[in-house]
């Protein structure tokens, strides 16, 4: 009989700073919980702060299963500025006239907005991290490539503008303005504060962009990780979130019998009409399917009238803490 794993195991929502890569966080992730096995559901640039979902351990499983949720951004767009990478960080590449930006207010701003809600046709950023024959796009930009990507189709389910500030520059005034963004995973702020600048022929960049949630999981659920000193000093490591919670949150759940989860264990069939009394309603995607004592067995469908296994989890022994 095989071992049962051991070490740290869960779903860890992390806040991210800016100023550092998603791979760093990762890697001070792994530090903190003297694991490899860590991963992520989606990165955020450099200079991006906000959620973030990490897996650790077991849970590295799960990730794939939040990667398509939807995202909610608060982002500034400074409108009357153009950058190299459509954010703070890259060069300057052109200004506005001061008579056209002088047209830019709030209303006028949120009527180019609302061209982009819904399902639209986005041509994402030249240095996002789409793969161009086996290389980043970013990487062939910061190399002197000329990348120009194809459109997407994404979603925008709502884009709130909050206000707008016009602000004096050294090289000519700029309009600064605050928005909301509910959005279809595969979306870029950045190619939107993008579109949005040339639907109103002033051009516009991104100075801060903020994630706060990820699917069911909102900021006020993300943990910071300890600094380097106050890991070596020894801090705990964030609580991670058990792996039924995680996915509680995410398809519907179904408690089984014992001879349920040995079966589904041993990926066995099971008859969808041996558990229709515990669905509320059929559901059209993966069940997570819990032991007797509420830990997460896997994820199944249902296909032909009954279970079919999309993904198991290493057992544990009862009892086992996540942490």
């Amino acid at each position: 009989m095989s071992s049962r794993p051991r070490g740290p195991h869960g779903l860890l929502p992390l806040s991210k700073p800016g100023g550092i890569t998603s791979h760093d966080l990762v890697a001070r992730t792994r530090k903190v919980f003297g694991t490899r096995k860590v991963g992520h559901a989606g990165t955020l640039d450099p200079m991006a702060t906000g959620l973030m979902l990490l897996g650790v351990g077991d849970a590295t499983r799960l990730l794939a299963y939040f990667v398509g949720e939807d995202k909610t951004y608060e982002a500034t767009v400074r409108f009357g500025r153009t950058t190299t990478t459509e954010d703070a960080d890259g060069e300057p590449t052109s200004a506005a006239a001061p008579e056209a930006l002088a047209r830019i207010d709030e209303a006028a701003i949120r009527s180019a907005a609302e061209r982009f809600v819904g399902e639209i046709e986005q041509v994402p950023s030249a240095v996002s991290a789409i793969k161009v024959d086996g290389r980043r796009a970013h990487e062939r930009v910061r190399a002197g490539e000329e990348v120009v990507l194809e459109a997407r189709p994404v979603t925008i389910h709502g884009l709130t503008v909050h206000g707008a500030e016009a602000l004096p520059a050294a090289d000519g005034p700029v309009v600064d303005a605050r928005i909301t963004v509910r959005c279809s995973s595969g979306t870029y702020i950045r190619a939107l504060a993008r579109d949005i600048g040339e639907a109103l022929g002033v051009g516009a960049h991104l100075t801060a962009l903020h994630r706060t949630r990820i699917g069911g999981f909102g900021i006020e659920d993300a943990a910071t990780l300890p600094e380097r000193a106050e890991i070596e000093a020894g801090a705990a490591a964030p609580a991670l979130i058990d792996p039924a919670e995680a996915m509680r949150r995410r398809f519907p759940a179904i408690l089984a019998t014992p001879d349920e989860a040995r079966a589904l264990r041993h990926g066995r069939r099971i008859p969808a009409a041996e558990f229709a009394d515990r669905l509320e309603e059929p559901p059209s995607g993966p069940i997570a399917m819990l032991d007797p004592d509420g830990s997460l067995i896997g994820l199944v469908e249902l296909r032909d009238g009954a279970t079919k296994t999309l993904m198991n989890m290493p057992e544990r022994a009862p009892g086992t803490d996540p942490r």
